[in-house]
């Protein structure tokens, strides 16, 4: 769940809001040459009242509600599959920029092909969140693989959910607190423990509030190949768990 929609420019240049993400196991099935292996399906959904409100929409919204079966806030948008056996594990650098390229290629002869959906007419208005071109098809793919590498890392902290303010006042659990939804987690990162090279008794600077940290370059050391690597690290929050969060731009007062 994002805490606001991205809208995605697609290649014909139509528009589309995506507020959250959702995955699963899959198995996988390649009909030429035939084969079978594990991967990850990746469900994308839409915000029902989101930045981008065609008319088309809007008339089916209004429709559904009138009809007394009201359309649920989030929507189905689209599915993409994922590969998950890790084939291209072992490939080496320049094996998977060639890849890269191929499907960039493919990608662009696609757009070209479907050129004659294009809608110049905008689809929405002004709009001051999350915004982002997708001509190759390959958004969901990058910012899902960002998302499980950052769970990998090991720094969030998985606890129940808590119910909706409307739950809490019409029932409550054996004990007197409010019920919660056992399908449902609450994933937050969590403040990183210290690191074991960091001197006993030293002094150490205190947060007193978190703060999203923009993707940035660093240098990564590769034991197994010892050699370093630039990546790309973030975007992530740093900060203490139980901090408030700092988010806007910042403002600058000069004065005479």
């Amino acid at each position: 769940m994002l805490p606001e929609p991205i809208v995605v420019v697609n290649r014909t240049g139509t528009l589309s809001d995506t507020r959250a993400f959702g995955w699963q196991f899959i198995t996988q099935h390649q009909i030429l040459p035939t084969a079978r292996y594990p991967g990850v399906r990746v469900t994308t959904f839409m915000d029902r009242d989101g930045p981008v409100q065609p008319a088309g929409w809007r008339q089916a919204v209004s429709q559904a509600r009138a009809s007394g079966n009201p359309l649920p806030p989030l929507m189905p948008d689209g599915m993409y599959g994922m590969r998950g056996d890790a084939c291209l594990a072992e490939e080496s650098t320049e094996t998977l920029a060639d890849l890269s390229k191929f499907h960039r290629q493919m990608q662009r002869a696609l757009t070209h092909a479907s050129q004659w959906r294009a809608e110049p007419v905008p689809e929405t208005g002004e709009w001051a969140g999350g915004r982002v071109d997708d001509p190759y098809d390959d958004f969901v793919g990058r910012y899902m693989f960002a998302c499980w590498r950052l769970l990998a890392q090991g720094v969030t902290a998985v606890s129940p959910s808590h119910p909706a303010p409307a739950v809490r006042t019409t029932a409550t659990g054996l004990d007197g607190s409010a019920p919660r939804d056992p399908d449902v987690r609450v994933i937050r990162l969590a403040a990183p423990s210290p690191r074991p090279s960091e001197p006993a008794g030293e002094t150490k600077r205190v947060y007193h509030h978190r703060w999203p940290v923009r993707m940035h370059k660093v240098r990564q050391w590769y034991p197994s190949r010892q050699e370093h690597r630039v990546i790309w690290r973030g975007p992530y929050i740093k900060g203490p768990a139980d901090a408030p969060l700092m988010t806007g731009e910042k403002a600058y007062l000069v004065d005479s």
